[in-house]
C-alpha cells in the first residue's frame, strides 16, 4: 500500500512520515509529483503556516489537479494547514479561497480569545479533544484524549454533521472534520505521542467508510 505524504514545501513532512512507518506503513512517499499522489492508495495532506501560502504554494508545484482526485476517491488525511485548506474560505488577507471540499470558513483566534486574558496566539499545546460522533479515526482513543496543536486559525464548518471533534481555546472549535472518505484533523497525531499514533494506525487500516 503507497502512501503520498504531500510535499508542497511548508511543514514538517519528515515527521509525519516517520511516524506513518513507526505504525506499520511499508511504502511512504515524501512527494510533490502528481503522478505520485495520483497513484498513490492513500494520501496525507500536513502542513504549517496560512491557507493563501499553502494555496500558492499547490498551484505552483500543479498539485491542485492531483489533490482534487485523491480528495474524491481514496482514504484521504489532512492535517493542521491541510484540515484548513480543504474549506471554502479563509479570511486572512481579506479573504483566500481554499479547495472548497467541505463548505465553512478559516477564521483568525482572534474572534474566539478576545474577550480572555492570557490566551496567546498562536494557539500552541496540549488540549482535549472531546469525540462529537464515532468514527475510524477514534477507535482506541479515549473520549477527551489529548492532543498537540500549533495554529493561529481555525475551522468553521457550515455543516455541523462533518465535525468528529472539538476542543476549547477561549470557546469550542472544530478539531477534527470528515465525511466519506476523507477525515482532517488540526492538531498533529505525528506530534501527540501515543494516541496520535494510534489515530495514524487507524488511519492505516481505514476503508475510507464514515460510519464507526
Amino acid at each position: 500500500m503507497t502512501i503520498a505524504v504531500i510535499d508542497y514545501g511548508m511543514g514538517n513532512l519528515r515527521s509525519v512520515a516517520r511516524a506513518l512507518l513507526e505504525v506499520g506503513a511499508r511504502d511512504v512517499v515524501v512527494t510533490d509529483d502528481p503522478a505520485q499522489v495520483a497513484g498513490a492508495e492513500r494520501v496525507v495532506f500536513p502542513g504549517q503556516g496560512a491557507v493563501r501560502d499553502c494555496m500558492s504554494a499547490l498551484h505552483q508545484h500543479e498539485l491542485i489537479d492531483g489533490l482534487s482526485q485523491a480528495i474524491a476517491t481514496r482514504p484521504f488525511l489532512g492535517i493542521c494547514m491541510g484540515m484548513q485548506a480543504l474549506m471554502t474560505r479563509s479570511e486572512e488577507n481579506q479573504g483566500v479561497d481554499a479547495l472548497g471540499h467541505f463548505t465553512g470558513r478559516v477564521r483568525h483566534f482572534g474572534a474566539l480569545t478576545a474577550n480572555h486574558t492570557g490566551l496567546k496566539i498562536p494557539h500552541m499545546g496540549w488540549n482535549q479533544v472531546k469525540q462529537s460522533r464515532p468514527h475510524p479515526l477514534w477507535r482506541g482513543i479515549a473520549d477527551g484524549e489529548r492532543f498537540y496543536f500549533v495554529h493561529s486559525y481555525f475551522v468553521e464548518p457550515e455543516q455541523a454533521d462533518i465535525t468528529l471533534g472539538t476542543s476549547e481555546y477561549g470557546a469550542e472549535f472544530a478539531a477534527a472534520i470528515g465525511a466519506e472518505n476523507v477525515v482532517a484533523t488540526q492538531f498533529h497525531p505525528e506530534k501527540s505521542q501515543q494516541p496520535g499514533l494510534r489515530l495514524l494506525e487507524n488511519f492505516l487500516s481505514w476503508d475510507g467508510n464514515g460510519c464507526s
